[in-house]
């Protein structure tokens, strides 16, 4: 397919830029953070700015008991669906409103949208609350523009990514909410990105005896048995840098430790202590070969040691993101019209993250990850104090979603 240059779209976008704009500060306003995760009400707000655009939105509350098992208190999805004409694809442009809590160290106020020197500072501003911006603008220029565009384009907004996005994007899909012929979600820089690193995260329980530390031989060190697990699997991880990925910006596998909490009091033999760790993996990998792996250093480490006994529990597995085909279109017409908006070439690639495009492609639907963003989240400081934007990004962004879309629907 031809990519072709639209200039109503680029006026239509460009006349509503300061729209975007304030659109974008008022959802850094609405505080998204999980956890805690009670996220029902902050939906209604986000669903009252896109009514606010003239766009017609379908609340789907999930199960209290559903969003209790994931750890939150209450979470609604957003759909928002644009009919064109008869025939032709659907497409799913999927983001999610969530975001880690701020943390220390910012310089602004983390739900201010303080705007310096062209770029707006907030928790969400880059991930992703600017890409509900950037989809619901392109989606508007489509419909305000389009002659004879036929299918449909849907948008998503769903608040549990930062928890796996098990009752997002996964729920809307088994529940045949939607169903999609091919997606785009969330992007994080200018890269078009089509694979991705899965991830894996275990708790390790490690139970011993307590015992007063005046007489510790009389009971069963848990430290000592985790140390001993942790000095193996730290001994281990330099080898992973073996495994680099065959995709460009995917790297190596990764194995982090993130968590450990455990003892009683300073003068007790510890009798239990937890960690958990994450272990990210490549799209060359096998997430059951990678568990069963890990599985197998724990239990010979703890078997060098003290009487301790060892439980591995997991807690998440994300699978990689690889391409599926029926993809390659919508990845070229995303490189070629972000190549000609942003002024310099744009290529596809790998991010060594995980989200929640995998739900979409373990659907069979065909994902490419695209919004707004710097050329890297780096620069964007994703996840960290003083997160930001560069507001000539988000409008970029909204003009090669748009232009893509219209090329998809002609």
């Amino acid at each position: 397919m031809t990519p072709t240059d639209r200039p109503a779209i680029r006026d239509f976008l460009r006349a509503r830029q300061a729209e975007m704009d304030a659109m974008l500060a008022a959802l850094v306003r609405i505080p998204t953070d999980n956890p805690p995760g009670d996220l029902a009400a902050a939906a209604e707000r986000v669903a009252a700015l896109l009514e606010g655009l003239g766009l017609e939105v379908e609340r789907h509350p999930v199960p209290a008991a559903a969003a209790e098992a994931l750890g939150m208190r209450s979470v609604t999805n957003l759909v928002v669906r644009r009919r064109f004409g008869a025939g032709g694809p659907v497409i799913a442009l999927n983001v999610h409103g969530d975001v880690v809590p701020p943390g220390e160290g910012w310089t602004a106020d983390p739900y201010g949208a303080e705007i310096r020197d062209g770029w707006m500072f907030g928790r969400g501003v880059a991930v992703s609350k600017s890409d509900i911006v950037t989809y619901a603008f392109a989606l508007l220029a489509v419909a305000g523009t389009a002659g004879a565009a036929r299918g449909a384009a849907e948008l998503h907004i769903t608040f549990d990514e930062e928890t796996g996005g098990g009752i997002g994007p996964r729920w809307l899909l088994e529940q045949g909410i939607s169903r999609p012929d091919l997606a785009i979600g969330a992007g994080f820089s200018y890269a078009v990105t089509e694979a991705h690193n899965g991830c894996l995260h275990l708790e390790v329980e490690v139970t011993g005896r307590s015992a007063h530390a005046a007489r510790p031989w009389t009971g069963v060190d848990a430290l000592e048995g985790a140390t001993r697990i942790l000095s193996a699997l730290y001994a281990w991880r330099p080898a992973l840098a073996a495994r680099a990925s065959a995709i460009p910006g995917i790297g190596a596998p990764q194995l982090t430790v993130g968590l450990i909490a455990g003892g009683i009091n300073t003068n007790v033999v510890p009798d239990r202590v937890r960690f958990r760790l994450d272990r990210r993996m490549v799209p060359e990998e096998s997430p059951p070969a990678v568990e069963a792996e890990l599985r197998a250093l724990i239990a010979e480490a703890a078997a060098g040691g003290p009487a301790v006994r060892v439980d591995v529990r997991r807690i998440l597995l994300a699978a990689p993101l690889t391409k599926l085909p029926g993809g390659a279109t919508l990845t070229a017409l995303l490189c070629a019209h972000a190549s000609r908006v942003m002024g310099e070439t744009v290529s596809a690639g790998g991010v060594p993250l995980y989200t929640d495009a995998r739900h979409y492609a373990a659907a069979g639907v065909p994902i490419v990850l695209y919004g707004a963003g710097p050329h890297s989240i780096e620069e964007a400081n994703a996840h960290r104090a003083d997160e930001r934007l560069r507001l000539a990004d988000l409008h970029k962004a909204a003009e090669v979603v748009a232009l893509t879309l219209a090329d998809l629907l002609a």
